[in-house]
């Protein structure tokens, strides 16, 4: 049995802190057995987690002797690490121990050292707070996980399910880890690189949305759109357009397409049992291989694989 000591400190983010002890605490080996022993370890016997008091019974002791240790998000991030926690994460790792981030947490492994020179991710949100605070560390705003072998990071909110259950992978196979992803209602097969689903906030600061353009782009994606095409749509000339999207979406209106396309091409691949080929056809691109490579390059897996992921064995 292999141990898990996930660390909770003031301010934790209790989504962050269930998601390892829920999946990680009920996944069974085989003969039934628990895979893991899971602890909840802290600097202090109680912990302030917001909107309630977790009474914590293991120390930081435990924290160093686990195999895994997982370090969940905190309600703001920038705080800083006690001295002790850090130097307990130091010495796990120079134990051996695995350590993972979840969201936010990353920012803890950040403050160690342990991800100098390393690429790593957390909430797409705290992206370039992280980055700007740890210039030696390369952060990846736009994947769901990172594994670096003996230190991985998550991004936000549910894709600590997909590092939770891709470490399972790594421990006990597929087999055991598709039983836990079954017990979490949660695919398996999301990638490390599948893309985060990032929403940029329009500031309009003049009182101009692209909102309605941005709807009536969703609904035609199967056009053969340029650009003069939206501007004209927008009633804008290609070079206001292309400011304004990328003020309002920080992105291009073309490459804004091109997700809204891919978007519109996941959701075909979950609910239809369509061809590739048909669905490459009503997203807007001329050829079903220049679909694969969008999407492959966008989401992190092929469009075959991302549907088995929803579709278990569900005809390609």
């Amino acid at each position: 049995m292999r141990t898990i000591a996930i660390l909770a400190l003031d301010g934790v983010v209790a989504f962050d802190l269930s998601i390892p002890l829920e999946v990680f605490g009920r996944t069974p080996l085989p003969g039934g057995q628990a895979a893991y022993q899971v602890f909840i370890c802290a600097p202090t016997t109680e912990v302030n987690a917001g909107t309630f008091t977790l009474h914590v019974p293991w120390s930081l002791e435990k924290l160093v002797e686990a195999d895994t240790i997982i370090l969940p998000g905190l309600a703001d991030p920038t705080v800083p690490t006690p001295g002790e926690v850090l130097a307990a994460l130091r010495s796990a790792a120079a134990r051996g121990a695995r350590i993972a981030s979840i969201c936010g947490g990353a920012f803890i492994l950040a403050a160690s050292g342990l991800l100098d020179g390393l690429r790593a991710t957390t909430h797409w949100i705290g992206a370039r707070e992280l980055a700007r605070r740890y210039p030696k560390i390369e952060v990846d705003p736009n994947v769901l996980f990172v594994d670096n072998g003996q230190f991985l990071t998550s991004a936000g909110a549910a894709a600590g399910l997909d590092l939770c259950l891709y470490m399972i992978r790594q421990d006990y196979g597929s087999a055991v880890a598709a039983d836990a992803a079954r017990i979490s209602v949660m695919p398996l097969e999301r990638d490390g690189g599948q893309a985060q689903f990032i929403v940029h906030e329009p500031p309009a600061p003049d009182g101009i949305t692209l909102e309605p353009l941005l709807r009536w782009l969703e609904a035609n994606v199967q056009r053969e759109l340029q650009l003069e095409d939206i501007a004209e749509r927008a009633m804008m000339s290609t070079r206001t357009l292309s400011r304004r999207f990328r003020e309002q979406t920080g992105t291009t209106p073309l490459q804004w397409l091109k997700r809204a396309r891919l978007r519109k091409a996941q959701y075909l691949l979950e609910t239809t049992g369509h061809s590739v080929e048909w669905i490459a056809r009503q997203v807007g691109f001329g050829s079903s291989t220049t679909f694969r490579d969008q999407f492959k390059h966008l989401v992190g897996i092929s469009p075959q694989a991302y549907r088995r992921a929803f579709r278990g064995t569900m005809a390609n």
